[in-house]
């Protein structure tokens, strides 16, 4: 498992370093500034995956410096300060932070704090990147298309269809909702201006008969009067 880097942004040496020390101890890798705008070229320069910021700092404090890196960067961000007064927790968690400690704090208080944080942006991180994956595979009810395999099911039972019933479907379920007019579908399908649309009819009759339990009074694959044809939002 590859090691997090943490950087601690505080002006006092001795928190620095007592915070480094038993953090390193626990695995992690650990950078330090002493005040926002060294914080801030850390950032730039290395992949950080969580920040301690104090508030109160010289030069560039947490505040402004945690607006700042919030402009370009998601890792959490845990604020310290001196100070318990709830004026402060409020500007703290407003500007970006995703957790407050007050001082005096434990090294174990603090640890918990930062386990804690990264485990949540892991959890939402892979949540991101599974729903990036997944985009190619189209679910509305018990149908699904997936554009990698290019397979039709509905309620796990798979569906043959011909490559134009195949692109029409997929046209349509790509926008749940969106009614379609034959002759966009026409053009997007066969890449041609549209002459004649009556073709389109005969393909969503077809489709129907395949996904439909009941064609006649069709669950997905809908028609709007005078306009065109919709895949429903939710079946």
């Amino acid at each position: 498992m590859e090691m997090n880097h943490v950087l601690v942004v505080e002006d006092d040496k001795e928190i620095r370093e007592g915070v480094e020390i038993y953090l390193k101890s626990q695995g992690y890798e650990v950078f330090q500034a002493a005040d926002g705008i060294e914080g801030l070229e850390v950032i730039e320069k290395e992949e950080i995956h969580l920040a301690i910021v104090d508030i109160m700092m010289p030069r560039m404090d947490g505040i402004r410096m945690t607006m700042k890196l919030r402009e370009k960067y998601d890792f959490p961000v845990i604020m310290l300060s001196a100070k318990s007064e709830e004026v402060d927790k409020i500007m703290g968690l407003n500007i970006g932070a995703d957790d407050y400690v007050t001082k005096p704090f434990t090294p174990m208080e603090l640890l918990a704090r930062v386990n804690s944080q990264l485990r949540r942006y892991r959890m939402f991180a892979e949540k991101l990147r599974d729903r990036e994956e997944n985009q190619n595979i189209h679910v509305i009810g018990g149908l699904e298309l997936n554009e990698e395999t290019v397979e039709v099911s509905v309620d796990g039972e798979p569906v043959r269809l011909t490559p134009i019933e195949y692109k029409i479907l997929l046209l349509l379920m790509k926008s749940p909702g969106r009614v379609f007019s034959a002759e966009e579908i026409y053009e997007r399908v066969w890449n041609e201006k549209a002459i004649n649309t009556d073709t389109i009819m005969v393909h969503i009759r077809n489709i129907r008969e395949k996904i439909e339990s009941c064609p006649k009074e069709p669950k997905y694959l809908k028609v709007v009067w005078g306009v065109g044809y919709k895949i429903e939002k939710q079946a």
